[in-house]
C-alpha cells in the first residue's frame, strides 16, 4: 500500500514511487490501481535467499517512499481507504481488464501475496497443484491479515477473501487429470476467447508453465517479513511433499469440491480461532491443531530444503495470532483506523540483514 506519510490515506503514487526506486535484485512493479506497488524477488535457490532478496526490496521502497512524503505499508485490505478513489494505472492490461470486468475489477482494492516453487515436470506439477487445494484454507487462514473494509469491521480475518472472489475465474481450481488434460481445457477458453491466455486463471494455485512453478495465490499480504517468509517456507515444504507424493506414483485422496470451498470460507471467517474440516473426514478439529499437525510433516521437509529459520514464521503466527487478530488488538484500544495503518506501516520493515 502507498500511503499518504502523514493522513495515512492510500495514494496514487505509483509512477512517481516507479521513477525513483533505484535498480535492485528483483523488481518494482505497478498492479491494477496507482495506490498499489508489488515487489517480487528473482528465482532464488530457497528461501533464505530470498528472505535477504525481500528485505532489500522492501527497505528500498521505503527509503524512496519517505523521500517524497509518502509510506510503505503492507496488509490484506487498508482499514478505510475507498476503491473509488483510486485511478486504475495506465497500462493495457490494466485498462482492458477494467473494461471487461467494470465494477467488479474497479472495487478490487485487496492486496495478495503469491509463492511460485520450481517444479521439474509438467505432470507433477498438475499433480501438486491438486494436492495444495486441501491446504489453501490453512494458509489462508495462517495469513489472514484484513478484518477491516471501507472503515468497518467486516467481522472477517479475511476480507480480502470475499472481495476478490467477485472476480471471474478464482478460487478453489477444478482439479485436472494431468498436463495434458490441463492445457486442452485451458486451450479451449482460448479458442473460445474468453481468455487470452492461462494468466488470466486467478485460483488460489494454479501450474505456471511459463516459469515451470506452481503458484500458490491465497494467503493475504503479511505485514511482518518474518511470516511473509514462513508462509514461503511452509508452501515450498508442502509443494517438496507432494512432489514426492507423485514420484512414489500414489494417488490423492478425494476431497469433494463443496468442502475444499466451505474450508475456504470457515477460514476467512475465522482465521486461526476457528475450526476446519479435517478432510477426507467429516471431522471438524481447531484450526490450531490441524496447523500444527501439518508443520510436524512441514518442518522435515523445510530442513532438507534448508528453509527450517523462515518457517518459524509461522511459529510465530500460532503463538502470538495472525495479522488480523493484532490488528484488531490495535484498533480495540480507541476504534482509531488511522492506528491501525500506522502500525501496519511500522511493522512493514524491511532493514537488510
Amino acid at each position: 500500500m502507498i500511503v499518504d506519510s502523514e493522513t495515512l490515506e492510500l495514494t496514487n503514487q505509483i509512477e512517481v514511487m516507479l521513477e525513483s526506486v533505484p535498480d535492485t535484485e528483483g523488481d518494482v512493479k505497478p498492479e491494477l490501481m496507482e495506490s498499489v506497488l508489488e515487489i517480487s524477488t528473482t528465482p532464488c535457490k530457497g528461501t533464505r535467499e530470498a528472505n535477504t532478496q525481500l528485505r532489500t526490496l522492501r527497505h528500498q521502497v521505503q527509503q524512496t517512499a519517505s523521500e517524497k512524503g509518502l509510506a510503505i505499508g503492507s496488509a490484506g485490505t487498508h482499514p478505510f481507504a475507498m476503491w473509488e478513489d483510486q485511478r486504475i494505472v495506465g497500462r493495457p492490461r490494466y485498462r482492458d481488464l477494467v473494461a471487461a470486468l467494470r465494477f467488479v475489477a474497479r472495487q478490487e482494492l485487496i492486496f495478495g501475496m503469491h509463492v511460485h516453487v520450481g517444479v521439474d515436470d509438467p505432470d507433477k506439477a498438475v499433480h501438486v497443484a491438486n494436492g495444495m487445494r486441501v491446504h489453501i484454507p490453512l494458509l489462508l487462514a495462517l495469513s489472514a491479515n484484513s478484518p477491516f473494509w471501507r472503515g468497518d469491521s467486516t467481522g472477517l480475518l479475511s476480507t480480502r477473501m470475499p472481495i476478490f472472489r467477485a472476480f471471474p475465474r478464482v478460487g478453489i481450481p477444478p482439479s485436472y487429470a494431468d498436463f495434458e488434460d490441463y492445457s486442452r481445457r485451458v486451450q479451449f477458453m482460448v479458442d473460445s476467447r474468453v481468455i487470452e491466455d492461462y494468466t488470466y486463471l486467478w485460483y488460489d494455485v494454479r501450474p505456471h508453465p511459463n516459469f515451470g512453478t506452481v503458484e500458490i495465490r491465497a494467503m493475504d499480504s503479511q505485514t511482518r517479513i518474518e511470516h511473509t517468509m514462513g508462509l514461503a517456507a511452509l508452501a515450498q515444504a508442502l509443494v517438496k511433499e507432494l512432489c514426492e507424493h507423485f514420484e512414489a506414483g500414489e494417488e490423492l485422496s478425494h476431497y469433494p469440491y463443496e468442502m475444499l470451498d466451505e474450508n475456504k470460507w470457515l477460514a476467512a471467517r475465522h482465521g486461526l480461532d476457528g475450526e476446519l474440516v479435517d478432510l477426507p473426514s467429516e471431522e471438524r478439529v481447531q484450526t490450531r491443531k490441524l496447523a500444527a499437525r501439518v508443520m510436524e510433516r512441514a518442518r522435515e521437509h523445510a530442513q532438507d530444503l534448508g528453509s527450517e529459520s523462515e518457517l518459524e514464521g509461522i511459529d510465530d503466527l500460532l503463538d502470538r495470532g495472525n495479522g488480523a487478530s493484532r490488528q484488531l488488538v490495535v484498533y480495540e484500544a480507541n476504534s482509531d483506523f488511522r492506528e491501525v495503518v500506522a502500525e501496519i506501516v511500522e511493522k512493514t520493515g524491511g532493514a537488510p540483514d
